[in-house]
C-alpha cells in the first residue's frame, strides 16, 4: 500500500529528498505561487509554522506554474522571493506540476486521497492538504481556505498522538 513517506521530492537546489524523513509529524502540503492573489497566504503559512512547528508541525511548499502562469520564475528567484516577502522558513522544494499528465507523483497520490466533488484535480494555488502523523491525508483545504483557520485542525491532530 502506498504512503506518503514512499514519495521523493526535489528542493530547490535539485536535491532528492524522501517524505519519509517527515514520519510521526503533522504535514500541510501546499502548491504555492508567488504572483497569485492568493500569495499573501505565505504570511498565514508561516505564522501556522512559527506556532506548531516545534509541536511537529512541518509545511511544505511546491511551487507551481500551471494556473494562469503564476509562478514563472526560477527556483533560486522563487526561494528569495519567498526570503524577502515573506521570512519563509519552511522547505519551499523545486516547482512541478500538480495536475496533467506531468503532474508529480506526490501530488497524484494526494488528488486521489482527497477528492472534491467536482474531481481530484487541484483548482488553483494555494490547495491544501492536511496529512497526520501516520501519512494519512486527513483534509483538503481549497485556495480561498485562510492557512489561519486551519490551527484547530492542526492541534487537533498534534493532540492525538
Amino acid at each position: 500500500m502506498t504512503t506518503i513517506y514512499d514519495f521523493y521530492v526535489e528542493d530547490a537546489q535539485g536535491n532528492l529528498h524522501s517524505l519519509e524523513q517527515y514520519k510521526g509529524k503533522v504535514l500541510l502540503i501546499v502548491n504555492t505561487a508567488s504572483h497569485c492573489g492568493f500569495t499573501p497566504q505565505y504570511k498565514g503559512l508561516q505564522a501556522l509554522y512559527d506556532e506548531w512547528h516545534e509541536k511537529g508541525l512541518e509545511i511544505l511548499a511546491f511551487p507551481c506554474n500551471q494556473f494562469g502562469e503564476q509562478e514563472p520564475e526560477e527556483n533560486s528567484v522563487i526561494q528569495q522571493f519567498c526570503q524577502r516577502n515573506y521570512n519563509v522558513k519552511f522547505p519551499v522544494f523545486a516547482k512541478i506540476d500538480v495536475n496533467g499528465p506531468n503532474a508529480h507523483p506526490l501530488y497524484k497520490y494526494l488528488r486521489s486521497q482527497k477528492r472534491t466533488i467536482l474531481g481530484d484535480s487541484i483548482s488553483w494555488n494555494f490547495t491544501k492538504f492536511l496529512v497526520d502523523q501516520h501519512g494519512n491525508v486527513v483534509k483538503r483545504f481549497e485556495p480561498s481556505f485562510e492557512p489561519e483557520k486551519i490551527g484547530s485542525d492542526i492541534k487537533r491532530l498534534l493532540d492525538n498522538r
